[in-house]
């Protein structure tokens, strides 16, 4: 038995409600999760003290404030600074992957996801960092 923090809780920041919807089912009816939707940064930054998520799913490009922009003000909330955040976007060139990594993010998900699939790859990324 491994001690590694559960998995439980997935707070996603997406702009676009089809995907809002898509990711919410497929983590929920799939893969068992607990989540909560935000908009767009600024609705994350208030809802993600009060959802205490274990995970982020944070999308990159987003009006206003985007993804990387809403990822360093998440680090100065107090009970986030150490939330596990994977970034979501179209955009997966390699050095872009690696800039988001870079930042502090455990990794990158390629949209469009599968949604049959979106919960397993999020716990194999979650278990190469904390298994």
């Amino acid at each position: 038995m491994t001690n590694s923090p559960l998995l439980n809780r997935i707070l996603v920041v997406e702009d676009e409600p089809d995907i809002q919807v898509i990711a919410k089912l497929a983590l929920e009816a799939v893969g068992g999760f607990t989540v909560e939707l935000c908009n767009s940064g600024a609705e994350a930054l208030k809802k993600a003290p009060l959802f205490t998520p274990d995970l982020i799913l944070l999308d990159v490009m987003m009006p206003g404030m985007d993804g990387p922009s809403t990822f360093k003000k998440l680090r100065e909330l107090p009970q986030i600074t150490t939330t596990p955040v994977i970034f979501m976007t179209a955009k997966v060139q390699p050095h872009e992957v690696i800039q988001y990594r870079e930042m502090g993010a455990l990794d990158v998900i390629a949209k469009p996801f599968d949604p049959m699939t979106l919960s397993d790859t999020i716990r194999n990324i979650w278990k190469q960092h904390h298994g």
